[in-house]
């Protein structure tokens, strides 16, 4: 299951607005997520993981908010060290700060992950969203 949580990410410092940088030092890289949602209302929450063991524990790197409702659809990950990235995100549709689910487990809110990449009976694996970072990159993620 995919949980992420705007309280969460809050907490942990990791919520920031559509386009903040993530550190104080300066590597060249930036990751750039643009999203394709069919809705014109909510917030893609998306979080940025730098490990499989991050992406399996929800320990992301860095977080953001990007207000659909305001026209916002890209996140911008900024200052990042070159390596191995993978993102999960979610359409907050109701505005609640949390995914939402049905009573029988499965997402009632548009969700998507790096690569675009889809996982079977659950997120998708590490392997599969995640992706080299070595300066800039971009990616384009249909939320579904």
């Amino acid at each position: 299951m995919i949980r992420l949580s705007l309280i969460a990410l809050a907490a942990a410092g990791l919520i920031a607005p559509a386009g903040a940088a993530l550190g104080q030092t300066a590597p060249a890289s930036t990751v750039s997520l643009t999203f394709e949602t069919g809705a014109e209302g909510g917030a893609v929450m998306v979080a940025l993981f730098d490990s499989a063991a991050g992406y399996a524990g929800d320990r992301p790197v860095g977080g953001q908010r990007v207000d659909v409702a305001a026209g916002q659809r890209t996140a911008v990950f900024e200052g990042l060290p070159a390596g191995d990235y993978a993102a999960k995100a979610f359409h907050d549709l109701n505005g609640d700060g949390q995914m939402n689910f049905n009573p029988f487990g499965f997402p009632v809110e548009p969700y998507a992950f790096s690569n675009n990449a889809v996982g079977n009976m659950g997120p998708a694996s590490w392997e599969r969203a995640r992706f080299a970072v070595s300066g800039p990159t971009a990616q384009t993620i249909s939320l579904r």
